[in-house]
């Protein structure tokens, strides 16, 4: 399986994408107009240690609600990215059962790598 997961109007997403070639082998999901579900997160998560590394703390919305000063727990972070696209690391690239959560230098570089 090759999915993206990503933010249409996120110019880093785009920069990446950009990077991948035979990106048309991919299935895009563009997650603001449609929006991860339980399934989906379930899923992905099956690929990481956490709900909190598919978490994006960066969000606009975490720092607004006051969340990095609360105790979040793993059922918080799952009910976040599900309640709102802005809370899930973007993007989020799968090759078969590798996930590449996130834009760090060493994500994408790793992602490259493995395609």
């Amino acid at each position: 399986m090759k999915k993206i997961y990503y933010l249409k109007s996120c110019d880093t997403c785009k920069k990446i994408m950009n990077q991948i070639p035979n990106i048309e082998q991919f299935e895009l999901q563009e997650i603001k107009s449609n929006p991860i579900n339980i399934n989906q997160l379930e899923a992905l998560r099956k690929h990481t240690d956490s709900y909190e590394s598919l978490f994006n703390k960066r969000a606009q919305l975490y720092k607004l609600r006051g969340l990095k000063d609360q105790q979040l727990q793993e059922e918080d972070f799952k009910n976040l990215i599900l309640e709102h696209y802005t809370f899930l690391s973007r993007p989020v690239i799968l090759i078969g059962e590798l996930a590449f959560i996130g834009n760090s230098k060493k994500t994408v570089e790793e992602m490259l790598l493995a395609i």
